[in-house]
């Protein structure tokens, strides 16, 4: 019950995949009643998350989140989506941590309740008016998880639903990171068989042969389109990328998807800077910009449609200098025609899927210091959730419609 009446607290679609908006209803409360409606997760490293928003019931006794607005909370104004990407650690929690997915094959739960009142803390003292859970898969029905060992690679591949063939892509992630599964799990449950790697482990898979046997993994996949494949990579993983699509003779890309990256090889670990809150900024390591070719992955050679995505508040790389001079140098080159690059003000290096919560920082891998990612929530989100629609768009573009025309020539 809320107040005197009978409620119903309903979510539509209560299960559904991490980037698919829901609705989040309330009804057959009180008019004008006041509410706080909140959403709580579990990590699977037992830290806990946390959003609220404040609401009040219409003359019908009805909160709709998608067209209601937030009063107040960790967000405001009308946001479908604010209670996941708004979350953030609860209080008590260690400072610096980082909200992700490890095991993409059970879903992330999320436990939407309302309260009394406009309430800021002290949810746990507080009665539940209303309760409802909601799962968030990235692995859609039908997606297949395969561990790849082949050549000592450590990898998984992921596999849409159907016998396919499909086009590939091989996801590389950043420095400090073993593996991460739940971009390319969304990326199958998307159509696309995506294929992750822990290509920074004790096997040396960092090294170029490494990632040739994680492409030929994905051509000679007998459910893999052989001449459709992309590379998509973020920080370093997009440094990466960009090696590979501008120097690579084995495997020819369709296209390429960098996502805060850079093209410019660290020389000078002295110049990182570590600000009086004992933040490290790392994109000074790689500033200014040289002008020694040598130094930089030679983008003119680049082949393919290359997608750039660029958080213009990105501390941990100059991402944005580095896309003016890969521009630049394409543009002399005579290839600036393949280069899109989406540029996002007010946005930090670690761009996720939709409704990821932001990190402004987190506790580094490599040192006691705290890593400084750069970006404000509300345009950082928004940003995450464009960039995501145009990378599956730019992937779709690519990847499919030319491939299957020829192929069913």
């Amino acid at each position: 019950h809320i107040g005197s009446a009978p409620s119903s607290l309903s979510v539509y679609p209560s299960r559904g995949l991490v980037d698919e908006k829901f609705t989040v209803l309330v009804q057959k409360a009180p008019p004008g009643f006041q509410m706080t409606i909140r959403a709580l997760h579990q990590c699977e490293d037992g830290n806990g998350w946390e959003a609220f928003a404040h609401y009040t019931a219409d003359a019908c006794g009805t909160v709709n989140l998608s067209e209601d607005p937030s009063m107040g909370g960790t967000y405001s104004g009308v946001e479908p989506m604010g209670l996941i990407w708004s979350l953030k650690p609860v209080p008590g929690s260690k400072p610096g941590i980082r909200l992700s997915k490890k095991n993409v094959q059970t879903p992330m739960e999320f436990t939407i309740s309302v309260y009394k009142g406009h309430q800021t803390e002290g949810f746990v003292d507080q009665v539940q008016l209303a309760c409802v859970v909601v799962e968030r898969w990235y692995m859609a029905p039908g997606v297949r998880r395969v561990p790849i060992t082949e050549g000592g690679l450590i990898g998984v591949l992921f596999l849409p639903p159907g016998p396919g063939p499909f086009p590939g892509v091989l996801d590389l992630w950043g420095r400090g990171i073993d593996i991460a599964e739940y971009r390319s799990a969304l990326l199958a449950s998307h159509g696309f068989a995506s294929m992750t790697l822990n290509y920074m482990g004790p096997l040396k898979a960092s090294s170029d042969a490494a990632k040739l046997t994680a492409l030929r993994v994905l051509q000679q996949h007998p459910q893999i389109l052989s001449s459709s494949i992309a590379m998509l990579g973020l920080s370093f993983g997009a440094s990466m990328t960009l090696k590979m699509a501008a120097y690579s003779d084995v495997v020819k890309f369709r296209c390429a998807v960098c996502i805060s990256g850079s093209h410019v090889q660290p020389v000078d670990g002295s110049v990182i800077r570590i600000n009086t809150d004992n933040q490290l900024i790392g994109r000074d390591l790689l500033l200014p910009i040289p002008t020694d070719p040598t130094m930089k992955v030679d983008v003119g050679r680049v082949q393919c449609p290359l997608l750039l995505i660029v958080g213009e508040d990105d501390q941990n790389w100059p991402v944005y200098e580095s896309a003016q001079d890969m521009k630049e140098m394409m543009e002399r080159s005579g290839n600036s025609h393949l280069l899109t690059i989406l540029l996002y003000p007010k946005t930090g290096h670690l761009i996720k899927p939709p409704y990821a919560p932001h990190s402004a920082l987190s506790v580094s891998v490599f040192c006691a210091v705290i890593n400084l990612w750069g970006g404000e929530m509300v345009p950082h989100c928004r940003a995450q959730e464009d960039a995501w629609r145009k990378i599956l768009v730019f992937l779709r573009e690519n990847l499919y419609v030319n491939n299957y025309a020829k192929s069913s020539k």
